[in-house]
C-alpha cells in the first residue's frame, strides 16, 4: 500500500478505537436519535394538521419534558426502593425453588424421576441466570444518580435534534463525496422509515405487555407487581430474550407463596406473549421489519457482552439500521450495478 492508503488505514483504526472508548456516549446519542426520529414524525403530523412549525415543536418538546418528569418522579417514589426490595427477595425465591425441588424428588418414585430433568441442576442454572439478571439489569437501573444523568443527557440531545434537525443531517451528508450526497439523503430517509416501522410496533407492544403483566400480577397477588410490570415493559425492547428475562423475577417471587402461583405467572406471561405476537403488534405495524432470528440472537449476545444492558436494549434498532444500509448501499448501489467485464474472444 502507498503512503496515502496507510494514512487512511491508520485513521480508520484510530477512529474505531476512539469510538470504542466513548461507546457509552455513542449509545446515548443513538438513543437520542431514535427518540428524535419519532418526535420529528409527531411534529410533522401536527404541522399537517394545521399547526405552525414553532407550535408543533413546542408541543413536542412539552411532551418530552412531561414524560421525563414523570419518569424521574417514578424513580424516586417507586422504582428505586422496589428495585432494592426485589434484589433481596429473588435469592429467597431461589432458595424456595430448591426446597420445592427437594420435596418433589422425595415424593416422585425413583424410576419416574430418572426420566425428569435434574431439578438440582435446574435450580443452580436458574440461580446463575438470576445473578446475571441482577448484575446487568437491576444494578444498572438501581443506580439512580447515573440513570438520571444519562436520562437528562438523552433528553437534551433529543430536544436539540428535534428543534433543529436539518444542520445535523447536512453534516452527515457532507461527509460523503458530492456525487453521492443526494443518494445519502435518500438512504437516511429509508433508515428513518425503517426505524418508524419498528417504533410503531414496539411502542404498542411495550405498552400492552407492561399494562397486562402489571394487572395480571395484581390479580395473582404476586409481590411487587408494579416493578415487575415495568421490567416487562422495558424488556419488551429485547426480542426473544426479553420475554424470558421478564418472567424470571415474578416467578421466583410467586414461589415464595406456592408452586401453583408460580405456574400461574408462567401461564400469564405465555398468554401475554401469544396475544401480543399474534394480535396486538400486527394491527399497528406500518412496515414489517423482517429480521432473521439467528442473526438477531447473535447480535443480542454480542451487544449484551460487549456493551452491557444499554447495548442489549439498542441491539435491535442498530440491526434495523444496519440491514437498511446493507440493502441500500451494498446490494442496490454496488452489487446490483456490478457488471461483468465482457469476455475477450481469441
Amino acid at each position: 500500500m502507498g503512503l496515502g492508503e496507510w494514512v487512511g488505514f491508520l485513521a480508520l483504526v484510530v477512529s474505531l478505537y476512539i469510538l470504542w472508548k466513548i461507546r457509552a456516549i455513542v449509545l446515548l446519542f443513538f438513543t437520542a436519535v431514535i427518540l428524535a426520529v419519532a418526535l420529528n414524525r409527531l411534529a410533522r403530523r401536527l404541522q399537517q394538521s394545521g399547526a405552525r412549525r414553532e407550535v408543533a415543536i413546542a408541543l413536542t418538546v412539552g411532551i418530552v419534558l412531561v414524560l421525563s418528569s414523570v419518569f424521574i418522579w417514578l424513580i424516586f417514589t417507586r422504582l428505586n426502593s422496589q428495585f432494592d426490595e426485589l434484589t433481596q427477595l429473588i435469592p429467597l425465591g431461589i432458595k424456595q425453588l430448591r426446597l420445592w425441588s427437594n420435596w418433589l424428588q422425595a415424593k416422585v418414585p425413583e424410576p419416574a424421576l430418572n426420566n425428569l430433568p435434574n431439578l438440582d441442576d435446574l435450580s443452580r442454572q436458574l440461580q446463575t441466570f438470576s445473578e446475571w439478571v441482577i448484575a446487568n439489569i437491576y444494578l444498572f437501573l438501581s443506580n439512580s444518580f447515573s440513570l438520571i444523568i444519562n436520562f437528562l443527557l438523552i433528553n437534551v440531545l433529543t430536544i436539540m435534534l428535534v428543534v433543529n434537525p436539518v444542520p445535523y443531517r447536512r453534516v452527515i451528508i457532507s461527509l460523503f463525496p458530492a456525487f453521492y450526497r443526494q443518494r445519502v439523503d435518500e438512504i437516511l430517509t429509508e433508515c428513518e422509515k425503517s426505524l418508524m416501522g419498528w417504533l410503531a410496533g414496539i411502542a404498542l407492544s411495550m405498552t400492552f405487555i407492561g399494562i397486562t403483566s402489571t394487572v395480571g400480577l395484581f390479580v395473582l397477588q404476586v409481590q411487587l407487581p408494579f416493578i415487575n410490570g415495568f421490567l416487562a415493559f422495558l424488556l419488551a425492547l429485547i426480542p426473544y430474550v426479553g420475554a424470558i428475562l421478564s418472567v424470571v423475577p415474578p416467578m421466583l417471587l410467586a414461589l415464595l407463596d406456592s408452586p401453583g402461583k408460580a405456574g400461574g405467572v408462567l401461564l400469564l406471561y405465555f398468554a401475554i406473549q401469544q396475544i401480543e405476537g399474534n394480535f396486538v403488534t400486527p394491527i399497528i405495524m406500518e412496515k414489517q421489519v423482517s429480521l432473521l432470528p439467528a442473526y438477531t440472537l447473535a447480535l443480542l449476545g454480542a451487544f449484551g457482552s460487549l456493551l452491557g444492558f444499554l447495548g442489549l436494549l439498542l441491539a435491535l434498532p442498530i440491526l434495523i439500521i444496519a440491514q437498511t444500509l446493507v440493502q441500500e448501499v451494498l446490494i442496490k448501489d454496488i452489487l446490483d450495478r456490478w457488471e461483468t467485464a465482457p469476455s475477450r474472444k481469441p
